[in-house]
């Protein structure tokens, strides 16, 4: 949702934390969540909060289309994209949403994330991350972290949905009728058909 990117960004920098350098992580020297093995040209330890929230905004929040989903699901798809990469984050969305999952997030799965009970939705996507996060061979010593932070995002995901529940479903019609127009043409016709069979 839209106006839903800072609560969402606030979600993630309490899992992603400050500056660190540690030798098992595969991203090397990280800070709020930024590798410099993702992105070598930044400066890493100098990173500011608001620096690291415009790329999360570019690169990850616009890429699983954050602003068109429903509160509840923009972190669902948001924080594993961070966390596990975008194509995962979408694909266990469009997994949960029963969707073809290509790990893009375009108009049908948007639709579709619309039209779902998200909470349904929230708890087969943490199950299906989780499941994913156990087969790493980096779960004996990341798992703990990891699975606090799946089950912190399907609380606050659920909370988040059921406080800002999704738009309704609409079809645009093919051409600017006034209301009632169809209905009106439609009795129109049926009175002239009755008539001609008299």
């Amino acid at each position: 949702m839209k106006d839903n990117f800072d609560a969402c960004m606030t979600q993630v920098f309490l899992h992603e934390g400050g500056y660190a350098d540690d030798p098992a992580d595969p991203g090397g020297e990280t800070n709020f969540g930024i590798s410099k093995r993702s992105y070598p040209e930044e400066n890493i330890k100098g990173m500011t909060r608001a620096r690291a929230a415009q790329i999360y905004r570019r690169d990850f929040w616009d890429a699983v289309s954050g602003d068109s989903l429903p509160a509840g699901l923009d972190l669902l798809a948001f924080d594993p994209a961070v966390n596990s990469g975008v194509s995962r984050g979408a694909k266990w969305l469009q997994q949960a949403l029963g969707v073809p999952d290509d790990g893009k997030i375009g108009p049908k799965t948007i639709a579709a994330a619309r039209a779902a009970h998200p909470v349904a939705v929230i708890d087969r996507a943490c199950d299906l991350r989780l499941a994913f996060l156990r087969t790493l061979k980096t779960w004996p010593r990341y798992g703990k972290g990891w699975t606090a932070r799946v089950e912190s995002i399907r609380e606050v995901a659920t909370a988040m949905a059921a406080s800002k529940p999704a738009a309704p479903v609409t079809t645009p019609t093919t051409s600017p009728a006034a209301p009632g127009f169809i209905g009106i043409a439609l009795a129109i016709a049926a009175a002239a058909a009755f008539f001609l069979t008299r």
